[in-house]
């Protein structure tokens, strides 16, 4: 009993600071009026997001978050602000515009996570055990391109769409 009770209690040392960088990168990120601040946000918020996989025994989904959303996403994004780099001014003649986008993109993400929790995880069993290849990159595209491909493809078509509204908000702008 004694092996288990020290397990949870390591496991929630770990946990609880990790869940508070997380909350406290997503809380700083949303109240930042600074664009660029808004991002060193997110890249802290995805750290803890990693710790947390590290956690579930992903490590594979950990590095991964780190590689490519705290690195190439966050560079992808801080070169599109710094290519805006709107004022105030700016930003209160785009509000429609925006408010139209970030409502599409809510709508395709609600529709997204209805889907995985209403329609894929309800058809699935709970495993009382890690699989053998859980983790490692084969075990995890396997079940990426397979149950979850919809909501795979739903996330690049609106990262695709973030992008091109990104420039062609900044060729406007030129």
């Amino acid at each position: 009993m004694m092996p288990l009770l020290a397990a949870a209690v390591s496991e929630g040392v770990i946990f609880y600071p990790l869940a508070i960088l997380t909350l406290a990168g997503a809380f700083s990120m949303i109240l930042s009026r600074n664009p660029v601040y808004a991002a060193m946000s997110m890249v802290l918020t995805f750290f803890g997001i990693a710790g947390t996989y590290v956690l579930l025994s992903a490590q594979l989904l950990a590095a991964l978050q780190i590689i490519v959303y705290a690195g190439a996403i966050m560079v992808l994004f801080l070169f599109v602000i710094m290519l805006l780099s709107l004022t105030e001014q700016d930003l209160g003649k785009q509000k429609l515009t925006v408010s139209a986008v970030v409502g599409g993109a809510a709508a395709l993400l609600f529709w997204v996570l209805s889907y995985t929790v209403f329609e894929a995880l309800p058809n699935q069993q709970m495993p009382t055990e890690l699989a053998a290849n859980f983790g490692e990159v084969i075990g995890v595209g396997r079940v990426i391109f397979s149950q979850f491909v919809l909501p795979f493809e739903a996330t690049s078509v609106l990262l695709l769409v973030a992008i091109v509204g990104a420039v062609v908000v900044a060729k406007a702008k030129i």
